[in-house]
């Protein structure tokens, strides 16, 4: 972590705690019965999935996916992803975890990569929404945690070159000081 690092507060752990429990009865109650495989987009959303999955009553698996379009507080607007799943989920109910949801471009590339896998039902939650930043028409985020202006944010799994993630709640980050 950098000393000099200009951080604001901006959405309190109690907050983001409060707002996963709901997200979680959300989840539930759409796959009620069903099983599924909650695919975590690494490294943002380990800390917002392993907190959701843990307050959901749904019976799942779960897999990992990365993928990167990111260099310091700008996206390079260059999708690659980087690793594959490692559960099949042809014919499998799937949510994808996503930490933020910037332009849409890395998720739109994320979404379409898995659903050549042909899931039975492909969900998508996440804990940001960049909204006024979206560029993709197409893309449908099915459950949000919060809404947030366009700031760079990090804490609670969101970093500035791998620093901040394990803050405990999120921050605006205003550069070095």
């Amino acid at each position: 972590m950098t000393a000099n690092a200009k951080l604001t507060p901006y959405i309190k752990a109690a907050e983001i705690q409060t707002r996963i429990k709901e997200l979680a009865k959300e989840i539930d109650a759409y796959y009620a019965g069903k099983e599924i495989i909650a695919i975590f987009l690494l490294n943002g959303a380990i800390f917002f999935g392993v907190d959701l999955v843990r307050q959901m009553k749904t019976p799942m698996k779960i897999d990992t996916l990365s993928a990167s379009s990111y260099s310091g507080t700008e996206s390079t607007g260059v999708i690659k992803i980087n690793s594959d799943l490692k559960i099949n989920i042809t014919g499998k109910h799937a949510l994808i975890v996503e930490d933020i949801v910037d332009t849409g471009l890395t998720l739109k590339s994320i979404v379409n990569f898995v659903g050549q896998k042909k899931p039975a039902d492909l969900k998508i939650v996440c804990l940001l929404d960049k909204y006024e930043r979206r560029v993709v028409d197409n893309l449908t985020v099915d459950y949000t945690g919060f809404k947030i202006e366009d700031n760079f944010v990090v804490g609670y799994g969101f970093d500035y070159n791998e620093n901040f993630r394990t803050l405990d709640q999120i921050y605006i980050y205003g550069g070095e000081g």
